[in-house]
């Protein structure tokens, strides 16, 4: 029998959209992915990710398999995982997923703007610093990617090596552009990342200047991150908006 792990939710739906992300990265057979066991309103049981090195080997077959990954698609721009709730979580942050057709405008009113304004409520922001993100978004170029099945808070804490293979855990997974899993990979590192993106790019071409989009695709992250930990991340999401 297999060693598992028991997660408790830390709000209503919180295990709900875990488990649904999950099973839908599994179903794409692109990535390994733990097992949900059993999922209630409290707690989720997945199997346990046994631990191991990362290897250069490794990071290649995870670039080609998150290329396959996204490349198995979602039906909108914000659409969340099938059984997956709407009013979802990135961490501890609520994440709404509502479906929309053109990803620019979808990114802007629904993973910038509303974390904007909440660090404005909460006293993190001030207007014209809120301001600088407003402008942000005007500046978001239209895109011709198709939604993409994205992961959704893929930093390094949720890439687990066993030696062999990467696992993904922690899922906050929607629809959304392919650029943005690969910017969360940058914003705090990656072992081997120059491979992993190296082995994606070789697997599904990424459009040209996708790095200088980087820092528009980690404004997410970086207002979410905000959100939770206050003006420790203002700084660098400012950094962030003033580049795009």
């Amino acid at each position: 029998m297999s060693d598992v792990f028991v997660k408790r939710g830390h709000a209503p739906g919180a295990t709900a959209a875990e488990a649904a992300g999950l099973r839908w990265l599994a179903s794409a057979g692109a990535v390994a992915v733990p097992e949900v066991r059993s999922q209630d309103d409290e707690t989720l049981v997945i199997d346990r990710v046994p631990n191991g090195q990362p290897t250069t080997d490794a990071a290649e077959r995870f670039g080609r398999g998150l290329a396959r990954l996204h490349a198995a698609g979602a039906p909108a721009f914000g659409s969340p995982p099938p059984d997956g709730p709407a009013d979802a979580w990135i961490g501890l942050a609520p994440m709404s997923n509502v479906p929309a057709e053109d990803w620019a405008s979808w990114y802007a009113s629904d993973r910038v703007l509303p974390y904007v304004r909440r660090a404005v409520d909460a006293g993190t922001f001030d207007a014209a610093e809120a301001a600088v993100f407003e402008r942000a978004c005007t500046r978001i170029p239209a895109s011709a990617e198709p939604p993409a099945r994205l992961h959704g808070d893929l930093w390094t804490g949720n890439v687990l090596w066993d030696g062999r293979e990467v696992w993904l855990i922690d899922p906050a997974a929607h629809g959304g552009h392919r650029e943005t899993d690969l910017a969360m990979l940058h914003l705090f590192g990656c072992p081997h990342l120059d491979r992993i993106v190296a082995a994606y790019d070789e697997a599904a071409p990424l459009a040209g200047g996708w790095r200088d989009r980087i820092g528009l695709h980690q404004l997410f992250p970086l207002l979410v991150h905000t959100v939770l930990f206050g003006r420790s991340y203002a700084g660098q999401a400012l950094a962030a908006a003033r580049s795009c």
